[in-house]
């Protein structure tokens, strides 16, 4: 699975409670587009409507050598997912607080794959907790290298 291109906003904002994998309905055009890595997801989110799953203002730029039959860059595409995990995407997403965000779109053979969370907000202490972690781990990590450089 090679990553086309990842929301790293997502980690970073979002507490991740259960990630799905979803087709997208694509034009060719925006295929090109995305085999050549000119995509955004970084403001995306999906949301169903009438019992199908839309990502809205995800940014796939224009194929420059395409014709008068491109595609607009931040239409609404169609996630394709089971009917019990379009239920399950519409009971959660429902709930107050709670958002479907994207965190990557990949390749899956010759198809490419959306791999969408359902999240909570982070407040700004738990962004900061995180940071402390990280920091932490690095400090250790250094501090055992430097233990066992010195041996």
């Amino acid at each position: 699975m090679a990553d086309i291109v990842t929301n790293h906003k997502a980690r970073r904002d979002f507490h991740i409670l259960e990630t799905f994998e979803a087709g997208i309905v694509l034009h060719g055009s925006e295929v090109k587009s995305l085999r050549a890595g000119k995509a955004q997801i970084a403001d995306a989110f999906a949301r169903v409507d009438r019992d199908e799953v839309w990502l809205h203002n995800a940014h796939i730029d224009e194929y420059t050598f395409a014709n008068r039959l491109n595609h607009l860059p931040k239409t609404p595409r169609k996630l394709l997912l089971n009917r019990s995990e379009i239920d399950k995407l519409a009971g959660l997403g429902s709930i107050k607080g709670r958002t479907l965000v994207p965190l990557s779109f990949y390749w899956k053979g010759s198809r490419v794959k959306v791999s969408l969370a359902v999240c909570e907000g982070k407040m700004e202490y738990d962004k900061r907790d995180d940071i402390r972690k990280r920091d932490d781990e690095r400090e250790m990590r250094q501090a055992t290298m430097k233990v066992l450089k010195g041996r």
